[in-house]
């Protein structure tokens, strides 16, 4: 460094050689630190680029950033900000502050697949310098503005995953809530995240500022004394803190490294854009944060070395847009305090009007007030900015402001005494018991606690906590407590919205389609729906557009309070809870999948079915989706056909009930809406009885198999069986699966004598014998409720069995000692009530109708497993009515005594002879019988 440039500051290395010698053990222990900070700063002042350092969402930046936007009147201004960025800021105009330009890729080329979605947003705020130099240059005619940061592809190839990226945590993280998590798990970049990364350094300035956390020392240290500073003090102090900051920052390999990688990417950014335009470094300006203004790069300056080789991006596909964000969720994700970024935007309104100067806003901005006539602040004239010019280094201010004693703002009391008045009137709104008193004695507590921290005027921080002194009990009488009411009156967690024009077009598309609907979806909140879809059909398909929401969308996004849908059936009335402007974000993300919401699901469907953790059970799941939501049968029998694929594949019976419970349902639709099966569900009914066949007999003696699991298989055998045999398979594969099945456990062995019995093998009388054997050993007694257990689940696939199951269970309560009958009844009462609403109530109304239905019959009620079987109680057969049949019967008696033992039918054969009752009652009563032959006759 030559003397000449040494002149600038040479008083101010001056002044800090001594401060080291004074303070440290000698000159070289500080030496090397605090000069260096000062060759940061001549550095960057001299770079013939303008260098103008920010700090994210800071009002004393933004201000500042106007005023030299106005004085120097830049034709080229480059932004710290993703470059593939830029198409969206144009669109910045139709929304309202705050929101964030955000990157996405649903599907990963390049990357980890667990890393999937990828999404990286850069909020913005009014009150932000980004904010001001992107609407000078958007709607200041002959000036560009060129994004120069790293992509956000290269930001996920520069993350180590696992070091850190993106969010901040800490103790300043404000708790999580609805609107804090507006941008998800998003990586975040912003423009000048300054912020000590030397955890000592943190605590020593906080400590001797007498302050909480890090958002209120930069409010009091920072910004208030910038606030007032001109062009060149502010610049060279937040130099000075950039370079301090990262002097101090401690030593992480992989964070300096992507620091400085960043640093050279922007610098040889704009050295190709100085080169392929021929702009003047004079005429730009180059806005970026503190830390990176002090870098120490050899690429650093429009003069430095181009040695930095920028990598190629993935085959990642990213889509951009733009979604809401709040002060809630910048605070969160940046790890700042509760209520700093509401403080920031109430302070820059306060300097607004203060110092007069005019913001620059995007034309059109919604929520922006339109500036008035002869309010804009005065340009420098153009002999001062010649004069500026020529002298090609700016005076040393940095000297001058570290000597002056810090200004003490007068106290504005009636600021404090408003401030103090609205906060009581709040907190009675929410239950506090507030008064005058309290009033006062916040006003007082609040100058009380400033003097105590070495401060005339009482900042927001010093009020909320004087609030929270005098004002908060025990205990919170509402939802929101004393220092979040201080924080909404000091301007509430504002929350930006994304306006029509800038959605993608599925959100569009969606607005327009739910548009009869008449309500406004745009505003936050839960909007009520009604919907008459018997007199307004148009409204049908307002109604597919919701159910659709529904399945894509978070939870709440698009409720149903009445009405549901199911296969087969028409909706006549249905009402709904919207809250699509709350969850405007998620609409907007599904519009970087597709261009229409049918588009979308389908994918997702796909998605799901073809996943390589898809199961049979989950594919017919996406097959019924696509037939209730989309009712497409192109789509359903695609799936239909990977579903086949998959139960063909599946070496357990884990998504037995799920698929039996879909299958039936699916076969129901069909039957009633299509002249013919489907191919494909013949075949997965066809392949699904020899695949269940085949492993039977292994499903009863794995241990891991559950009881539903085995019971829903011999479900689908015997629930399938009619249909199974049709297509062509054969019953002796299920005949010869249940013979070579020997299960151990009591509760399978159930479910084994529940199957043979469905299929012939075991009468009866034999199972109810072996029953009784159960009870009348006392080895087995104790597990007995488990062959109760299997009783129940065989249900599912014998129904015809419920009888039996009622006598068993009777048995039970009657016989059972109660050591073992009560430990077992929440068993039982578990096992149906995990067996839904199928097998409860059918046990029900099996013992309704063997139970006596009044208590005055319940004595002299005998069960009709316990009659007698005397020829006193034998009910009367029927005689076997003359005629060709009847004469039949009673000549060979065998075939109708067959079917009678199969059935459980009981009775013996009366003696032919006699007229039968019926021909009795026809002698006597001729006429109908006559009336009937004249009938028949003039037919």
């Amino acid at each position: 460094m030559s003397g000449g440039h040494k002149g600038s500051f040479e008083a101010l290395r001056g002044r800090l050689q001594e401060a080291a010698a004074a303070f440290a053990d000698g000159p070289a222990a500080l030496e090397g630190i605090l000069l260096g900070i000062v060759d940061d700063v001549d550095r960057a002042v001299r770079e013939p680029l303008e260098i103008f350092p920010v700090c994210h969402h800071s009002p004393a930046s933004a201000l500042a950033m106007a005023r030299r936007l106005r004085e120097k009147q830049p034709k080229v201004v480059y932004l710290e900000l993703c470059e593939d960025m830029a198409p969206l800021l144009t669109e910045l105009r139709n929304c309202r502050l705050p929101v964030a330009v955000q990157a996405f890729a649903t599907e990963t080329a390049g990357f980890p697949a667990e890393w999937a979605p990828l999404s990286v947003v850069a909020p913005v705020t009014e009150a932000s310098a980004e904010y001001q130099a992107i609407a000078y240059a958007l709607d200041t005619p002959g000036v560009e503005l060129v994004l120069v940061d790293r992509s956000s592809d290269h930001v996920f190839q520069w993350d180590a995953r696992g070091t850190g990226s993106g969010a901040h945590t800490g103790p300043d993280t404000p708790p999580d809530g609805e609107d804090s998590a507006l941008h998800g798990d998003a990586v975040g970049v912003e423009i000048g995240d300054l912020r000590p990364r030397f955890a000592e350094l943190e605590e020593h300035l906080l400590r001797h500022g007498r302050v909480r956390h890090w958002s209120e020392w930069w409010h009091q240290y920072v910004e208030l004394p910038l606030g007032d500073a001109d062009h060149d003090a502010y610049r060279q102090v937040m130099l000075l803190i950039g370079s301090l900051f990262r002097r101090l920052a401690p030593g992480d390999p992989h964070r300096v490294r992507v620091d400085e990688d960043r640093e050279r990417y922007m610098w040889t950014r704009m050295r190709e854009h100085l080169a392929a335009t021929g702009a003047d470094p004079a005429d730009c300006i180059y806005v970026c944060g503190a830390f990176h203004a002090a870098s120490r790069v050899a690429e650093f300056g429009v003069h430095g070395a181009d040695t930095f080789e920028i990598g190629p991006r993935t085959a990642t596909t990213w889509q951009h847009g733009l979604i809401p964000s709040s002060h809630a969720a910048i605070e969160a994700q940046f790890g700042l305090a509760a209520g700093s970024v509401s403080i920031a935007a109430s302070e820059w309104a306060k300097q607004l009007k203060r110092t007069r100067v005019e913001p620059y806003r995007l034309a059109g901005q919604a929520g922006a007030k339109k500036p008035k006539a002869g309010g804009r602040a005065r340009a420098v004239p153009a002999a001062a900015a010649a004069a500026e010019a020529e002298a090609g280094v700016p005076a040393d201010r940095l000297t001058g402001f570290l000597q002056r004693p810090p200004v003490l703002d007068r106290l504005d009391e009636s600021e404090l005494l408003g401030w103090s008045v609205e906060v009581v009137r709040a907190a009675r709104r929410n239950g506090y018991l507030a008064s005058t008193a309290d009033a006062i004695a916040v006003f007082e507590t609040s100058i009380l606690l400033a003097g105590m921290r070495d401060r005339a005027k009482p900042t927001p921080y010093d009020f909320q906590d004087a609030a929270v002194t005098c004002i908060e009990k025990d205990s919170v009488p509402g939802r929101r407590d004393v220092r979040r009411l201080v924080e909404i009156m000091m301007g509430g967690d504002r929350t930006g919205q994304v306006g029509y024009d800038a959605l993608p077009p599925l959100a569009r598309d969606v607005h327009d389609r739910l548009a009869p609907l008449g309500l406004k979806l745009q505003q936050r909140g839960v909007q009520r729906a009604l919907l008459d879809i018997a007199s307004r059909p148009e409204l049908e398909r307002c109604s597919d557009v919701l159910w659709m929401l529904r399945y894509l969308l978070p939870q709440g996004a698009a409720r149903t309070v009445m009405g549901e849908r199911r296969l087969g059936e028409r909706p006549i009335q249905e009402s709904w809870d919207l809250s699509l402007g709350t969850h405007q974000r998620a609409l907007i993300e599904l519009g970087y999948e597709g261009v229409s919401i049918e588009q979308v699901l389908e994918q997702r469907l796909r998605r799901t079915a073809y996943a390589p953790q898809a199961t049979a059970a989950t594919v017919l799941e996406a097959v019924e989706d696509a037939t209730l939501y989309l009712g497409s049968r192109r789509l359903a029998d695609e799936l239909g056909v990977r579903a086949l694929e998959v139960l063909s594949a599946e070496r357990n019976v884990d998504g037995a009930p799920e698929v039996l419970r879909r299958v039936r349902r699916l076969l129901a639709f069909y039957r009633t809406s299509e002249p013919v099966l489907p191919s494909w569900i013949e075949s997965f009914v066809k392949t699904g009885y020899a695949h269940y066949c085949t492993l039977l007999p292994t499903v009863f003696t794995d241990e891991d198999a559950t009881l539903r699991q085995v019971a829903a298989t011999l479900g689908f055998l015997f629930g399938m069986e009619g249909l199974a045999l049709s297509l062509g398979c054969d019953r002796t594969q299920l005949e010869l699966a249940v013979a070579q099945s020997h299960p151990e456990d009591p509760a399978k062995t159930a479910l084994l004598w529940a199957a043979r019995t469905h299929l012939g093998r075991l009468s009866r009388a034999e199972l109810r014998a072996m029953c009784d054997e159960l009870l009348g050993n006392p080895l087995v007694v104790p597990a007995y409720p488990r062959y109760l257990s299997g009783f129940v689940q065989a249900l599912e696939p014998v129904p015809g069995l419920a009888d039996f199951v009622v006598e068993a269970v009777s048995n039970a309560f009657g016989r059972l000692p109660d050591p073992v009958l009560l430990p077992w009844l929440p068993t039982l009462i578990g096992t149906l009530r995990a067996g839904g609403a199928d097998l409860a109530p059918l046990l029900v109304r099996e013992a309704g109708r063997i139970f006596p239905a009044r208590l005055a019959e319940l004595d002299a009620w005998v069960p009709p497993w316990r009659e007698p079987a005397g020829p006193e109680h034998v009910r009367p057969a029927r005689r076997a009515e003359r005629g060709p049949a009847g004469a039949l019967l009673a000549a060979h008696p065998a075939a109708c005594d067959a079917v009678a033992a199969l059935l459980g039918c009981e009775g013996s054969w009366e003696p032919s002879g006699g007229d039968p009752a019926g021909a009795a009652l026809l002698t006597a009563h001729p006429a109908t019988a006559e009336a009937l032959g004249a009938l028949l006759a003039g037919v």
